[in-house]
């Protein structure tokens, strides 16, 4: 009997292409689109609780980080004219248009959000951009994840159900770091309550991605993205029992965990950025599924 042929690719060379995107700039764009998307739903809530002093962090952290997230894509795109020359059509099935458009909305109500919480004047003004940036906050948090997903890669393509979840989970868990190492302790109680949750929330949709990917789940536990989304698993853990434990009490334990959760939600972006590179870069994560799936008659 002669043993059924193992295809794989052609002289073991990649099927697909493997992102160009550097790393550093894609993978930190997604981390800081993140941060700035859900620190304005929390700075929308501290500002309606009256937390004036967590709600003036956290608008001038997202303003700082939407613009560094702008700042790292546009490095990425090589020509700082090629962003606006994304605004000039508007495609509802492009997820990268529609991203340019939610950044180029969300930008401008952040911004108004923190100069006018900064400066104390037109605080009707900035109550409505503080409103809007919190309602386009969740999708600048999550929609780097389908930008992701809609590609051919594996690791992405293949969670492309939970990865918007995951996203948004791990933006949370940044956020509510950010409002641990910036807000008193007094006003930290909902900080701490939104990172026990995206810590959970994170957790379980992590494993609910891997049960979906199968063996392409292997990537995101091998190698380089393996070691960094381990490390986020533990930060982020770390991070969300130090601030429920012993933020309340210590600001000097809330900005220690609120620094975990920041690096443990950083890790995750990396890590899955990883994960996709290492999957487009081994071709049986590509032919094994598929043959999987539609076996030969």
């Amino acid at each position: 009997m002669v043993p059924q042929a193992e295809f794989e690719s052609y002289y073991g060379r990649p099927i697909i292409k493997p992102p160009s995107w550097a790393a550093r700039d894609i993978a930190g764009y997604f981390f800081l689109g993140g941060l700035a998307g859900a620190g304005s739903v929390l700075a929308a809530g501290a500002h309606l609780t009256g937390r004036t002093t967590t709600a003036t962090a956290l608008k001038m952290s997202s303003l700082g980080a939407v613009s560094l997230s702008v700042a790292a894509l546009v490095n990425d795109l090589g020509m700082p004219s090629r962003f606006p020359n994304m605004l000039r059509v508007f495609k509802p099935t492009s997820p990268m248009s529609v991203g340019s458009w939610l950044l180029g909305a969300y930008g401008p109500a952040a911004g108004a959000a923190a100069l006018t919480a900064a400066t104390g004047r037109l605080r009707g003004v900035g109550a409505v951009a503080t409103a809007a940036a919190a309602l386009l906050g969740p999708a600048v948090a999550s929609y780097t994840a389908v930008l992701a997903a809609d590609t051919a890669v594996p690791a992405w393509h293949g969670a492309h159900r939970e990865l918007p979840y995951l996203f948004a989970a791990s933006a949370t868990a940044a956020a509510s770091g950010m409002a641990l190492v910036l807000a008193p302790p007094a006003e930290s109680a909902p900080a701490r309550c939104a990172a026990v949750l995206a810590a959970g929330a994170e957790t379980a949709v992590t494993r609910a991605a891997e049960q979906r990917l199968g063996m392409v789940a292997e990537t995101w536990r091998s190698g380089r993205a393996g070691a960094l989304l381990r490390s986020a698993k533990l930060l982020t853990a770390a991070g969300a029992a130090g601030g429920a434990l012993l933020a309340g009490h210590s600001r000097t334990a809330g900005a220690v965990s609120g620094l975990a959760l920041l690096a443990g939600s950083a890790c995750t972006r990396f890590g899955i950025f990883a994960a996709g590179v290492a999957s487009a870069e081994d071709p049986k994560y590509t032919v094994v599924p598929q043959r999987a799936s539609a076996p030969w008659p």
